[in-house]
C-alpha cells in the first residue's frame, strides 16, 4: 500500500475543516444573506449539506492514513470537476435542479477540482534524507 506524506494528510484535514466551516456558515444568518454566503456564493440547504458531507469525508480520509487521502483528492477532484462543468452549463440556475449555483461557485469548484487533482495525482517521491 503506498505511503502518503504528512502534507497530503494535512491538506485533507484543511479541506475538511474549511468545508465543514463553510457548510455551517451557510446556515448562519449574517454570514448568509438572501441565499448568498459571504455575499458572493449562492447557497441553499442542498449546497450546505454537500459542503458538510465533503468536509466529513475529507476528515475521515485524513484520519485513515495510507492511500485514503490520495483517493479522497482524486475522487473529490473528479466530482468537483463534474460539478463545475454542470455549473457552467446551468449558469446561475441550480445544478441538477437543486444545488444553488452562480458563477462564483462554478469558478471556485473548478479551482478546488484542479487543486484536488494535483494533490491526488501528483507523483509522490521519496523524502530525501540529509546525510551527515
Amino acid at each position: 500500500m503506498p505511503r502518503t506524506f504528512p502534507m497530503i494528510r494535512q491538506m485533507a484535514f484543511i479541506f475538511g475543516a474549511v468545508f465543514l466551516l463553510i457548510g455551517v456558515l451557510g446556515f448562519v444568518p449574517g454570514a448568509t444573506t438572501d441565499g448568498m454566503l459571504l455575499g458572493i456564493f449562492h447557497v441553499n440547504l442542498a449546497h450546505n449539506l454537500v459542503h458538510l458531507l465533503s468536509g466529513a469525508v475529507a476528515l475521515i480520509a485524513g484520519l485513515s492514513g495510507g492511500s485514503a487521502p490520495l483517493w479522497f483528492f482524486r475522487v473529490f477532484g473528479i466530482i468537483y470537476g463534474l460539478v463545475a462543468i454542470l455549473g457552467f452549463v446551468a449558469g446561475n440556475s441550480p445544478v441538477l435542479g437543486m444545488i444553488a449555483n452562480n458563477m462564483a461557485d462554478v469558478w471556485l469548484h473548478a479551482l478546488l477540482s484542479l487543486a484536488s487533482l494535483i494533490l491526488g495525482f501528483a507523483p509522490i517521491g521519496h523524502p530525501r534524507h540529509a546525510h551527515a
